[in-house]
């Protein structure tokens, strides 16, 4: 049973997502994918693979898994004590398999460290059937003057 804090945490993030993917701006490339769970530091978005999301191969596509991997690892910072959104200093993915049109795929993200000027975070892009489809790792600037 999820405790009244993890629900009002989840109902935070799921706001702040709704908030980016709503406006005119990139992200909502995003807005068929749902937050499915939220705990301090870690998020869990699902998102359908559909035809706008694809390459010309019929593929997610790498620009958008990173940008999902980027938005995801935003969100886990940003329920870790402490966190903010901060500033993007390194994003790297690691393509492992494809994800075709139709799959579901569940983008895992999680703070690894939280420091005083930079915060470090990891991705994983599993499909249905829990294969790693991709990994992706994120620092971001968080404070100092």
């Amino acid at each position: 049973m999820a405790s009244a804090a993890g629900n009002s945490l989840l109902q935070s993030v799921r706001q702040i997502f709704k908030y980016l993917t709503s406006g005119p701006g990139f992200d909502k490339v995003m807005k068929t994918a749902r937050v499915v769970s939220a705990e301090p530091g870690r998020c869990k978005f699902e998102m359908k693979v559909e035809p706008d999301h694809t390459n010309r191969g019929g593929t997610l596509h790498g620009g958008l898994t990173a940008t999902v991997i980027d938005t995801v690892t935003t969100a886990a910072l940003m329920t870790a004590e402490g966190g903010s959104p901060g500033v993007s200093v390194d994003l790297n993915v690691t393509y492992i398999r494809a994800a075709k049109e139709g799959e579901t795929v569940t983008f895992d993200g999680r703070v690894s460290k939280l420091g005083k000027r930079l915060a470090f975070t990891t991705c994983d892009v599993t499909n249905e059937s829990g294969a790693l489809i991709a990994q992706g790792r994120h620092t971001k600037y968080v404070g100092g003057s």
